[in-house]
């Protein structure tokens, strides 16, 4: 397993962070605390020292079963939580960007994890009706107290974080580091705004279903028709079903899985490390194995040739119109 700092800050984090959605039993895609366990011991034996769940994960089990499960070792790992998310439906300030909302669920956070302080505190979904400037202050006010080391904000529009950030340098405050944003092979909106946004700041990007909830596994790639994902339960367009089958033949050439090169293709992108998630040690060692897969540029244009992606409006405006504005200048 490889390191790389996280943003411009000097905290190293592996290329893999370990997803923690599926520590606990609520639902039909949780795991039980044994196989959690042995999950997080494959995960600290191949190099891996991030740990990435949220206050409202498997409704609260994830941070606790990781409370348990790192005890004595905690301080080997860089553990990642989340709020913004409901604490309390009943209650309107249960939920949200606001103080008051970031100290409960920061409070809630840390007695489950069984510390005093998280590593990286992300801001889970921007919250339009809490202004950007409290958000950033309470942060900073939490970083100050070090009950939090470094912050980070996920699904969030690119200018919303640009502000955030700008802001914090204006002001001496503490900026994101971090940029959460799904990004697979299923789905690459994030090259429009956001990963141009992260390059620009400095901020290293964490993929969320690098599999496509599953999709690109290779689980539904044999057209059946129980061609449901796990987060949408939405059936898979044939679009995504033909890159399914462009993955599948990469894979097959290298002698490897599906997942692995859909994971080698994110993980490949300056910048990004994918967060995996499993259910089982057998799926989290699969996972693991797209650090040994190298794909070559013809594979890499295959696979995106496959997307059919476009960045659209401005970013491919800009493009083709360069030689226009810039004349002899833009060769």
């Amino acid at each position: 397993m490889r390191y790389t700092t996280f943003g411009r800050t000097g905290l190293r984090v592996s290329e893999l962070m370990l997803g923690a959605m599926t520590f606990g039993e609520q639902g039909n895609v949780g795991a039980p605390i044994d196989e959690c366990r042995r999950m997080l011991d494959v995960y600290a034996e191949a190099g891996g020292n991030v740990v990435d769940t949220a206050i409202n994960y498997r409704g609260g089990a994830s941070e606790e079963f990781l409370g348990e499960l790192l005890a004595g070792r905690r301080d080997r790992f860089v553990v990642a939580t989340k709020y913004t998310v409901t604490r309390d439906p009943a209650d309107p300030n249960g939920g949200g960007n606001h103080r008051k909302n970031l100290r409960l669920s920061l409070e809630t956070s840390l007695r489950r994890l069984r510390t005093d302080h998280v590593d990286i505190y992300w801001v889970h979904i921007w919250d339009r009706r809490t202004p950007i400037e409290e958000t950033m202050r309470a942060l900073d006010d939490a970083v100050t107290a070090g009950r939090v080391l470094y912050v980070g904000v996920s699904d969030t529009p690119a200018w919303v974080v640009s502000r955030a950030n700008t802001l914090a340098e204006w002001r001496g405050w503490t900026p994101f580091a971090g940029l959460q944003v799904p990004y697979s092979l299923i789905n690459r909106d994030a090259e429009r705004e956001l990963l141009p946004l992260a390059e620009a700041y400095g901020l290293t990007v964490t993929a969320w279903s690098p599999l496509g909830g599953g999709v690109l596994s290779g689980k539904y790639g044999d057209g059946s028709p129980d061609r449901v994902t796990r987060l949408s339960r939405e059936a898979i367009s044939d679009h995504d079903l033909g890159v399914v089958r462009v993955v599948q033949e990469v894979a097959n050439e290298l002698s490897v899985t599906p997942a692995q090169v859909a994971l080698a293709w994110t993980r490949q992108r300056d910048g990004v490390v994918p967060i995996i998630g499993a259910r089982t040690v057998d799926q989290l060692r699969d996972n693991l194995g797209c650090t040994a897969v190298t794909l070559p540029p013809q594979l890499v244009t295959r696979l995106e040739m496959a997307t059919g992606f476009s960045r659209g409006f401005p970013a491919d405006f800009i493009a083709q119109t360069r030689p226009w504005v810039l004349g002899a200048a833009a060769l």
